[in-house]
C-alpha cells in the first residue's frame, strides 16, 4: 500500500523597498504569473474598509479591540500600530500556506521584514530600489497623492529604509518595469522549480 507523499514546505518571499518604488506592481505581476504556487500575504488591519474592499481580500478586517486580544495570544508575525490603526502579519494565514506548500509573497516595509526574518529565519529577502533618489521623489511627485509635508516625510522615510538594503539577499532595481519583473521572475523561478524537484515520491 503506497503512503502519501509529504508535501514540502513552501517559501516565503520578504519584498521591500521605498514607498514610491514600485512594490506593490512588481508582486502582483509575480503572483498572477505563478499562481496558484504562489500567494499573496494578507495582512489584518483595524482599520474600516475602504470603497471595494473585502474582507478576505484585501486585508482581514477587525475592531481594534479584535485586534489586541490577537495580539495578546501572539497571533501576528509582526505588528504595527501606525496613523490610528493596527496593521499585522497573520502566523496562522503565513504558516498554513507554507506548510500546504504554497510560496507565499509580503510585501511590507524594513521593519516589519526585520520582525518577520526573526520568525522566519529562511525567508528569501527581496529589496527593491529606484534607479536613483531623484527619480523615486519624482514618482512619489506625480501621484499628486501627499501635501509637501507628507512628501518631506516620505522622502526622509525613503533614505533611512535604503539602508536596510545590505540585509536583503536579492535587489532588483526596478528602473524599467518589464525589465524588474523579469529579473524577479528569475528569482521566483529558481525557488519554485527548486521546490518541485524536491518533491518526494510517493513511498511504494
Amino acid at each position: 500500500m503506497n503512503a502519501p507523499a509529504t508535501t514540502r514546505k513552501g517559501y516565503l518571499f520578504i519584498v521591500s523597498g521605498p514607498s514610491g518604488v514600485g512594490k506593490t506592481v512588481l508582486c502582483n505581476a509575480i503572483v498572477s504569473k505563478f499562481a496558484p504556487d504562489v500567494v499573496y500575504s494578507i495582512s489584518t488591519t483595524s482599520r474600516a474598509p475602504r470603497g471595494g474592499e473585502t474582507n478576505g481580500q484585501e486585508y482581514f478586517f477587525c475592531t481594534a479591540e479584535e485586534f489586541e486580544k490577537d495580539i495578546g495570544r501572539n497571533e501576528f508575525a509582526e505588528w504595527a500600530f501606525v496613523h490610528g490603526n493596527y496593521y499585522g502579519t497573520p502566523r496562522r494565514f503565513v504558516t498554513d500556506n507554507l506548510d500546504a506548500g504554497k510560496h507565499v509573497i509580503l510585501n511590507i516595509d524594513v521593519q516589519g521584514a526585520m520582525k518577520i526574518r526573526e520568525a522566519y529565519p529562511e525567508s528569501i529577502m527581496i529589496f527593491i530600489l529606484p534607479p536613483t533618489f531623484d527619480a523615486l521623489e519624482s514618482r512619489i511627485r506625480k501621484r499628486n497623492m501627499d501635501s509637501e509635508h507628507s512628501l518631506r516625510h516620505r522622502l526622509e522615510n525613503a533614505r533611512k529604509e535604503l539602508d536596510y538594503r545590505e540585509h536583503y539577499k536579492y535587489t532588483v532595481i526596478n528602473d524599467n518595469l518589464d525589465a524588474a519583473i523579469n529579473e524577479l521572475t528569475d528569482i521566483f523561478t529558481g525557488y519554485v522549480q527548486r521546490r518541485q524537484v524536491e518533491q518526494p515520491a510517493l513511498a511504494k
